[in-house]
């Protein structure tokens, strides 16, 4: 057995094949686990060559490999069998295979013949068309790696056979992002970057590989790495580390444990948490935490222990007791912010409130910069005022709020935050305020701009609220407008006596969602716009849970309607004109009237400068996992009823139709999404966007309309696409 570490370049360069046993499991990796990260780790790794020329970035480490040599004829292919990593190295082909792809694209040429023959054998080696890859699936997986792996740049994805499996969807998502990161620049830059990406692909990633003699005992080896045993957090080894440094100087450890570190081993802090779409031994979380705000400089899950180390031997310049008594002081703070953010209660100070906004939103990233507001030992000598800290607060909640109105993308944003750490640590900070309102709004990016009045209003106004947002998130966005009217406003004194209560009311509709038990049909005849006005802001209010299901359908008026229980026992402020002012009915143009209100709030709630106009970018709106086929009939793009053609040929009989709810029937039988229509047809994976088309001539795809959709969202001009 010999062990060595390696970069993909020296796994993949030599010709060979290795081969994934058919006992294996199939390729089971996704984004949120696996590609992401993955990514991430390249991407960063990159962007320090690229920062940094003369400093060699710090590699990323994928794993170990099992390998097995294969005994083979002098001559032939030489032939490995993997015994464990097989999903590493079938998705650092995918990867690599991408990258190869982007390269071409853009004129890299360079860069993608280095690349080439670390996805391909030399055809002087192959007695078989497989014997090209380098890696070889299992027989499950094997079409759709060909069909992926073979393909001609540009890939159109959704065309491919096996468009719906993850190897597909792996390729897919690395070409996407490499194709991001290539053009992030400018085209100037692109060849510069891919080159960049292709080094760091090639050098920068390592595994152990572990290479077995054919005679070798592989499953007890297997057995062996793969024996479960209970991993070390990072805050164990730093626990391990500052405490072996104390016994080192002489001191008290057991006094220092007790006063500093014991804290750690209770039950809040050996909870594991999630954050964003991993999960976190909390103390290891709140470490990694601490150190982004107190160095400025992204630190990953994995690399905690190794950054404290080089931290606390190099960078902060204060004994290991002096240390040990700052991390404690730091974690009550970061232990209040979570406490507060999870209470029930009135929020007590604005950093309260904040903390509790941006858990609803799914922000822990934001823990770094409140670490770096409140941080003890900085508050004691360089103290930040009450006022300048508030008015730091609302710039970011402002701008992940209004983000989060416009679904605006969360991806980059961890980013954003590290180098924000490092713009006010070299800035004056009792001017955190000036310093942070000139850095947000100097963002400039789909994934990082502040996206303007404009923008959100036509986001909320298009938007069936209730249907696109989660519960939480619209419940925080309600009981903030509640605040307002009740008097809650920055700066200001209140005007009553407290805010409303978090976590604890129910969202309801006082035009109900099933309006046709005991409500008369809409004035102008449309129930299909009636369908999508309900979910709007305007319908929109808060009330008790037991509120919501004695009233839920009933009828507006009378002694038993829905106005009489909210005029008795609501005490929403937010509904008062509803109650007073239409106590006799609630139309369809009243709930139009009080959209635009609610817009109003929100928008002066989390406000920007008179004046403020941001850039669209179109790579906002260039997912499809925000457009739907009812998108299209609220636009009037497509009509209820309309027929719906087939592009391809064998199905050019197949009599389909659209439903006033945007479903797709087909007989009798009805179906959600067009790719579920199509799939039914073909017995395979099918884009329904690109499969059906609204022409006879099947000319205009539904893709089609979607781009013109997403144009004139980008316009801010919906009510003109009814012209297209």
């Amino acid at each position: 057995m010999q062990t060595v570490v390696r970069t993909p370049q020296s796994v993949f360069m030599m010709p060979q094949r290795m081969l994934v046993p058919l006992f294996q499991r199939p390729y089971v990796w996704n984004e949120e686990l696996q590609w992401e990260p993955l990514w991430r780790d390249l991407e960063r790794v990159t962007q320090r060559t690229l920062d940094d020329m003369h400093t060699p970035p710090e590699p990323h480490f994928l794993g170990a490999v099992v390998v097995q040599a294969m005994a083979v004829q002098v001559g032939d292919l030489a032939e490995n069998i993997i015994i464990d990593g097989q999903q590493r190295l079938t998705t650092l082909q995918l990867l690599l295979d991408a990258l190869h792809a982007e390269a071409m694209l853009v004129g890299a040429d360079a860069a993608a013949k280095r690349l080439l023959p670390l996805i391909q054998n030399d055809e002087a080696f192959c007695s078989h068309p497989e014997d090209r890859f380098k890696v070889w699936p299992t027989n499950r997986d094997r079409p759709a790696f060909n069909d992926v792996m073979a393909a001609t740049p540009p890939v159109d994805y959704d065309m491919l056979d096996y468009a719906h499996t993850r190897l597909v969807q792996a390729h897919a998502y690395f070409a996407h992002t490499a194709r991001e990161f290539i053009h992030r620049a400018g085209e100037e830059q692109c060849i510069a970057r891919a080159t960049a990406l292709e080094r760091a692909a090639r050098d920068q990633i390592q595994m152990v590989v572990i290479q077995l003699s054919a005679d070798e005992n592989a499953q007890e080896i297997f057995e062996t790495l793969n024996a479960r045993g209970a991993l070390l957090t990072a805050a164990d080894l730093i626990k391990n580390f500052v405490f072996q440094r104390l016994l080192e100087t002489g001191a008290d450890v057991e006094a220092a444990y007790n006063a500093y570190w014991r804290e750690f081993e209770t039950t809040f802090w050996e909870q594991d948490v999630t954050s964003g779409r991993l999960t976190f031994n909390r103390t290891s979380l709140f470490l990694n935490h601490w150190l982004i705000a107190r160095t400025g400089s992204d630190v990953l899950a994995r690399e905690v222990f190794a950054r404290f180390k080089h931290y606390a031997d190099f960078e902060c310049g204060i004994p290991m007791f002096e240390l040990l008594q700052q991390l404690a002081r730091a974690s009550r703070v970061y232990r209040e912010i979570v406490e507060a953010s999870e209470s029930k209660v009135e929020s007590a100070t604005r950093r309260d409130l904040f903390a509790y906004r941006m858990k609803v939103l799914e922000s822990d990233i934001t823990k770094i910069i409140l670490l770096w507001l409140y941080d003890p030992e900085q508050q004691r000598a360089r103290p930040i005022s009450d006022v300048v800290l508030d008015r730091c607060l609302d710039l970011l909640e402002t701008w992940l709020v209004r983000r989060t109105l416009v679904r605006a993308t969360p991806k980059g944003l961890n980013k954003v935050f590290v180098d924000l750490i490092g713009v006010l640590n070299a800035a004056d900070r009792q001017r955190a305020d000036e310093v942070l309102h000139q850095f947000i709004y100097g963002l400039k990016g789909e994934t990082v701009y502040m996206p303007d009045d404009m923008e959100v209003r036509t986001e909320l106004h298009a938007t069936p609220t209730y249907k696109r947002f989660s519960r939480g998130r619209l419940r925080m966005i309600l009981e903030a407008i509640e605040d307002h009217v009740r008097g809650y406003h920055a700066g200001t004194r209140p005007r009553t006596e407290s805010r409303v209560a978090k976590y604890s009311l129910s969202i309801e509709h006082l035009m109900p969602q099933q309006w046709k038990v005991a409500w008369s049909a809409p004035d102008d005849g449309d129930e299909e716009r009636r369908a999508v006005r309900i979910h709007q802001l305007g319908n929109l209010t808060l009330i008790t849970q037991s509120l919501n299901s004695s009233v839920s359908n009933g009828a507006w008026s009378g002694v038993n309607g829905k106005v009489h229980a909210i005029q008795k026992y609501s005490m929403m402020v937010m509904t008062n004109d509803v109650v007073t002012k239409h106590a006799d009915a609630w139309a369809d143009a009243d709930i139009d009237g009080r959209t635009e209100r609610m817009i109003d709030i929100i928008l002066a709630i989390w406000s920007v400068p008179a004046g403020y106009a941001s850039t669209r970018f179109e790579a906002r709106v260039a997912s499809t996992t925000y457009i739907e086929v009812m998108d299209l009939i609220n636009a009037g793009l497509l009509l209820a009823g309309q027929r719906l053609y087939p592009v391809v040929k064998a199905y050019h009989d197949v009599e389909a139709y659209l439903t006033h709810d945007g479903r797709i029937q087909i007989g009798d039988q009805l179906f959600n999404t067009p790719s579920g229509a199509g799939q039914h047809l073909r017995k395979r994976a099918t884009n329904g966007w690109g499969f059906w088309a609204v022409d006879e001539d099947r000319r205009k795809t539904l893709r089609a309309l979607r781009e013109v959709f997403r144009k004139r969202i980008l316009l801010g001009d919906l009510a003109s696409l009814e012209d297209d």
